[in-house]
């Protein structure tokens, strides 16, 4: 491989902001697996935002990019898994595309097939772009992917703020993460959070079940385990909180000291699989990392803690939630689904067909 910009690249990264700035470039925010993909003639490779190689777990991506790339390009976008019959981006089953065994990599590209959304071009021919403004590596995008062919995919992008706000509220409907907003002349920058990201932020109150100990051992929490009753009384696991300071883990765990309890009638008992369908110990340990333990401490059901989300996946949050504030006026059973703000369905095909929106 002999391109103007090699791997690895360390793809340019976003900063939080809370307001949609004025006067930059719009488009969605996509939920999957962010890479670079180099091309040269037959050979391709993936980049991922960790800068490993991606490319034995896509075989189909790598597909798609001999059909539809030009022969020596660079771009940069999102590796997602769109589920259009589900109407959403199905993030796990993307993660469950990471598998060790090659027979087990060809057939999840069969049964859930990825898609590439590009967003950036870094190089065409023998033509470095990084340091050509966005605006200009927007257009070249637009032109050496205007005849690709699912599941290539160019992002939506806009220029008009009222639209990239009308976004923001439509496309949550579909899966989609919020917005990226880029200054038109910014240059490439890999490693650098100089573009904005703007995301939903909703609260919750949700029931505290259990625990993980800190990983520097006992006598700290690592986070609460948080859970919300559904229609048929049964509560299931949502997510986890779990940034605090340290003084703050250790005084937390003493005072979960007096509502732990057995297995023994816990809702989350793992024997219990066939009543409750969600709980944090079905799977005690993570596919990302082997070594760690994902078991955790059972607690009486009786505390409720007011949280911070993005949004849903599924049944879940998609990330970590954030503490806001205990509440002790809740009771536990009144912290059900039904409290919880749910977008307005918007149909996934069609962001994945607008890549020109003006």
């Amino acid at each position: 491989m002999d391109l103007p910009v090699m791997p690895p690249v360390a793809p340019m990264l976003a900063k939080p902001v809370s307001e949609i700035p004025p006067g930059q470039l719009y488009e969605p925010k996509w939920d999957g697996f962010r890479s670079i993909i180099f091309r040269d003639g037959d050979q391709v490779e993936i980049g991922s935002r960790n800068e490993r190689p991606m490319t034995r777990y896509f075989p189909e991506v790598v597909d798609a990019v001999l059909a539809s790339f030009p022969d020596r390009a660079v771009i940069d976008g999102e590796i997602i898994v769109a589920d259009l019959d589900g109407n959403r981006l199905d993030f796990e089953a993307l993660q469950q595309r990471i598998h060790p065994a090659d027979s087990r990599v060809r057939l999840l590209a069969k049964q859930t097939p990825a898609s590439f959304v590009a967003f950036d071009l870094l190089a065409i021919d023998d033509e470095d772009l990084t340091q050509s403004p966005l605006e200009d590596r927007r257009r070249r995008l637009e032109q050496v992917l205007g005849s690709a062919e699912p599941p290539i995919h160019v992002t939506p992008a806009t220029r008009d703020v009222d639209l990239a706000r009308q976004w923001f509220e439509q496309f949550e409907g579909a899966g989609l993460d919020g917005l990226i907003a880029k200054k038109l002349d910014l240059r490439y920058q890999p490693d650098k959070r100089v573009m904005s990201k703007i995301k939903h932020e909703r609260t919750a109150d949700c029931v505290v079940a259990g625990y993980r100990v800190h990983k520097s051992g006992d006598g700290a929490i690592g986070s609460l385990l948080l859970g919300l009753y559904d229609e048929a009384g049964s509560l299931a696991s949502v997510g986890v909180i779990g940034a605090f300071p340290m003084a703050t883990r250790r005084a937390l765990f003493d005072e979960m000291q007096p509502l732990v309890t057995s297995f023994d009638g816990h809702p989350w008992n793992w024997a219990a699989a066939e009543v409750v369908e969600r709980h944090p110990q079905r799977n005690a340990g993570s596919r990302w990392n082997a070594g760690k333990d994902l078991s955790f401490v059972p607690l009486r059901p009786e505390r409720v803690v007011e949280v911070r989300y993005d949004y849903m996946e599924g049944e879940r949050f998609r990330h970590t939630a954030q503490f806001v504030r205990w509440r002790p006026d809740r009771s536990p059973e009144s912290c059900t689904y039904a409290q919880l703000d749910r977008p307005v369905r918007f149909d996934l095909a069609d962001v994945l067909g607008t890549s020109g929106a003006g």
